[in-house]
């Protein structure tokens, strides 16, 4: 099936991602086994459209689509049928039909995670989004969010700042810019090498609050695994874990201080199985198991086989205690959760840490007199 094909099975009436999904699944053939297994008034509205496309409502959203194809360089519309269809958007049970995509294709090449939390981030949230996209990017993987404010666009914009790539996917048609106050973000995913920016909904779509969760899905399902990075109790990246496990991806959680609002959500994924990360290569561990067909290979520039993380030599102090640290309170039992220390050894260190300016006691925990990274 071509692009126009696809685009008038989006627009059929009474029909959804789910029960197209099902149907795409029996294999029909084009067209006369879609019509077959088509509900009537579907099938009716495809029936006309094949014999009279002019007089078919149908074909409108076909003309408006190839009208912004021809608008602007790097625009594409991806179907199953596309070379660069993400495969791994098959497996969910309600793919997108069509994707409307804008910038750079091969970020679609590159294994994703995706990278979710909250919209008001604290400044060690900030810090930690940075680091690990960085990381990320870097060695090879593609940061998958949705350009909101906080974590998603503090995330997606070091990403780019390394040099790697980063996919956004909109709760909006792919020419409205919501949040309205990242529209240099947009810009920048959408013209920069590595950038690209996706919509399953039609250009000129205005953002609904029900496209969010929907929008959710294929973040979580573009991507191996799903970091949250930072975010309460009631946030919506909570939808992303749900999803995520809910798709067999992998689900990590940075841990955060108890008295830290914004990292309540992390604890309460941790304690329901979440794999608590620390450095880049907790996750990469984890993912060994989508290896040799999506894992990137790391190499330096003799051939070996590197491993670094936000704890690498030209990022951390070499002390996991130290490094442990940040800019909130640390309870002692989550650092010797983290860490592996025993507590009377964790607490002497703790006080030789203090002796040199290097940490502090405040209320709540230990703090990192200086930024880890």
């Amino acid at each position: 099936m071509d692009a126009k094909e696809w685009l008038a099975v989006h627009a059929l009436p009474g029909m959804g991602a789910t029960r197209i999904a099902q149907l795409v699944a029996r294999q029909p053939s084009w067209p006369q086994g879609w019509l077959a297994a088509l509900p009537s008034s579907a099938a009716n509205a495809l029936r006309l459209w094949l014999a009279h496309p002019t007089r078919s409502p149908l074909q409108h959203a076909v003309d408006d689509t190839l009208t912004w194809l021809q608008g602007a360089p790097d625009r594409h519309l991806l179907h199953r049928d596309h070379p660069d269809w993400p495969e791994l958007l098959n497996q969910l049970p309600d793919p997108p039909v069509v994707l409307w995509a804008q910038g750079d294709l091969r970020a679609l090449s590159a294994p994703g995670i995706a990278m979710v939390g909250t919209r008001r981030p604290t400044s060690e949230g900030s810090r930690n989004a940075q680091a690990f996209a960085r990381e990320l990017a870097g060695r090879g993987w593609c940061v998958v969010s949705g350009m909101a404010l906080g974590v998603d666009g503090v995330a997606q914009r070091a990403a780019l700042e390394e040099g790697g790539t980063s996919v956004a996917v909109l709760g909006s048609g792919i020419d409205v810019i919501y949040p309205a106050r990242h529209r240099d973000l947009y810009e920048q995913l959408s013209t920069q090498p590595g950038g690209l920016v996706l919509s399953e909904h039609p250009p000129g779509t205005t953002a609904r609050p029900a496209f969010f969760p929907r929008r959710n899905r294929i973040v979580t399902g573009l991507s191996l695994g799903t970091l949250v990075v930072e975010a309460t109790e009631k946030s919506g990246s909570l939808v992303s874990a749900r999803l995520a496990v809910e798709q067999g991806r992998e689900l990590f959680a940075l841990p955060g201080s108890l008295h830290n609002v914004q990292a309540r959500g992390c604890l309460q994924l941790l304690r329901s199985g979440a794999t608590l990360v620390r450095h880049v290569d907790d996750m990469l561990e984890e993912l060994q198991q989508w290896a040799p067909h999506y894992l990137p290979v790391e190499t330096t520039t003799h051939g070996e086989t590197t491993s670094h993380g936000p704890d690498s030599p030209s990022t951390a102090s070499g002390d996991p205690l130290l490094d442990a640290l940040g800019a909130s309170p640390t309870p002692i039992d989550l650092l010797v959760q983290t860490t592996g220390l025993s507590v009377s050894a964790c607490q002497q260190r703790l006080l030789m840490l203090e002796l040199e300016g290097q940490a502090t006691q405040q209320a709540g925990g230990w703090v990192r007199m200086t930024a880890p990274w």
